[in-house]
């Protein structure tokens, strides 16, 4: 028999835990070719098939769910052996990350930086989505963590907690005051993207409130959003921790309807299985830094 590949034996984790060649070739990032090779080579070493291929899919032969057992427990090992043997300095892993545009413009970069101070060599992969999106790629394994309005509940999935945000009406600075009142009635207001919670709350919350008549312009962009109110082009309930700089330079002002969406919640959420130190430290440290961010916003006692 020939040397067992731990490679190859990682691979045939992912098509079990992804349910095929396909998803697992997105998961690892590799060709679908080259996963089944690695599965191929892999049944070579143990002289036996592990997977019955048929039109509904792949399923484990009795070898293949022996091979399990094994499989995840050389997995294990190799995760305790990162977590108590490697120095962080000379981990070499990648990193593939999801983000809220929310969290994008706020702490991202900190964020980043604050996990390449612990594993300087680590290979940080970050895109921005909405959380619907974001929730797909990573139950598809396409992502490692993902930082998006949750929690997930999945029981395969583990969600930390992350503070929330704020939420404040925002007009141009230029407008009168004295329509502050009515602003919600008479000017179209700007908000999230369609598919996303934040826009189907304040649908619902503006339904309540104002009617059905109600002028809804969604964005999958926060920054044209205050860009538009600034340009007196309508309203808008946004992040207060992101107006901020607006409202201090003087282009756009809070204002009060008399309501406000609730905030927004948001968590770090990681597939549990396999196990990895690695993800469970950046989702931890996904939470110190939010937390410091919002301490830093509300300032000295």
């Amino acid at each position: 028999m020939t040397p067992i590949n731990l490679a190859n034996l990682h691979t045939f984790l992912a098509v079990v835990r992804t349910g095929g060649v396909r998803r697992a070739a997105t998961s690892l990032n590799l060709t679908q070719p080259a996963i089944t090779a690695r599965i191929r080579n892999l049944e070579d070493s143990l002289g036996g098939a592990l997977f019955d291929r048929a039109a509904g899919g792949m399923t484990l032969t009795r070898q293949g769910e022996r091979l399990l057992v094994y499989a995840e427990k050389f997995e294990r090992l190799q995760e305790m052996i990162e977590k108590d043997v490697i120095n962080p300095e000379g981990l070499e892993r990648h990193l593939r990350i999801g983000v809220s545009e929310t969290i994008a413009q706020c702490w991202l970069p900190e964020f980043i930086a604050r996990l390449h101070r612990r594993f300087p060599r680590l290979e940080i992969e970050f895109n921005v989505d909405i959380s619907l999106d974001l929730r797909e790629r990573l139950m598809g394994r396409e992502i490692d963590l993902a930082i998006l309005l949750g929690p997930i509940s999945e029981y395969t999935v583990d969600n930390i907690e992350l503070p929330g945000f704020d939420l404040a009406w925002y007009v141009a600075a230029s407008a009168p005051v004295g329509g502050d009142a009515t602003a919600c009635q008479t000017r179209p207001v700007l908000t999230y993207a369609r598919n996303t919670r934040p826009y189907r709350e304040l649908r619902e919350l503006l339904y309540e409130h104002v009617g059905p008549d109600v002028s809804i312009f969604p964005s999958s962009s926060l920054s044209a959003c205050f860009r538009l109110v600034e340009a007196d082009l309508g309203i808008a309930a946004l992040p207060r921790a992101l107006g901020a700089d607006y409202v201090a330079a003087g282009r756009i002002r809070e204002f009060d309807p008399g309501w406000v969406p609730p905030p927004l919640r948001f968590t770090a959420s990681w597939v549990a299985e396999p196990r990895s130190h690695l993800i469970e430290f950046a989702a931890r440290t996904a939470r110190d830094v939010a937390r410091d961010y919002q301490a830093a916003l509300q300032g000295p006692e």
